[in-house]
């Protein structure tokens, strides 16, 4: 097991592009159609440990990472560019839910709307701290955290789907600019 809180870092960012943006790896089917990677290919081919993989599990703070059954897969949660399905189910949101990005995008985002970029799903915080969290990966130097209130509620009732990850992220397709009820700098 490493000790090297660096290393661990590290290898887990390899990790999330391993099994959420490795297109290659998707289209030789080494990711399946589920975003399911096997162990083995990871510790033979891409220099992981069942041990190293393990303790990224454990310690990502975020909860990204799940196995299957017998610990012989391992996939993200969501967060991908490449078209799996990960068999999320649809559920009902709360009211409100709350998106956390970098200050620069501010006029965008309330002139446009939080759209998906690259990935599948506009991912939601279920509270604010979570989205504050998230905002600071995207902070550079001179912006600050803002979080945006997203009336989910409004949402729903006009037909938008939300989805909820195994780790509490919240899903969905896109969020107008309509429904965006506040935002706060941080």
């Amino acid at each position: 097991m490493m000790n090297n809180k660096k290393d661990i870092v590290r290898l887990g960012k390899q990790l999330a592009f391993l099994l959420r943006h490795d297109q290659e790896a998707f289209s030789k089917g080494v990711i399946d159609g589920n975003g399911w990677r096997h162990v083995r290919e990871l510790c033979d081919e891409q220099g992981y440990s069942k041990d190293i993989l393990e303790e990224i599990v454990a310690t990502n703070a975020k909860q990204r990472y799940e196995y299957n059954n017998d610990k012989t897969k391992i996939r993200a949660r969501q967060g991908h560019s490449i078209p799996v399905d990960v068999g999320l189910k649809e559920e009902v949101p709360p009211s409100i839910l709350w998106h956390g990005t970098s200050s620069r995008l501010y006029d965008v985002i309330s002139s446009e709307g939080i759209k998906k970029m690259s990935r599948q799903y506009v991912h939601l915080s279920g509270d604010i701290e979570t989205a504050q969290d998230v905002g600071k990966r995207h902070v550079h130097k001179g912006d600050k955290v803002i979080v945006f209130s997203v009336n989910t509620q409004a949402m729903h009732d006009d037909g938008v789907k939300f989805w909820k990850s195994n780790n509490g992220v919240w899903l969905t397709g896109y969020v107008d600019p309509k429904y965006l009820k506040s935002s706060q700098e941080y």
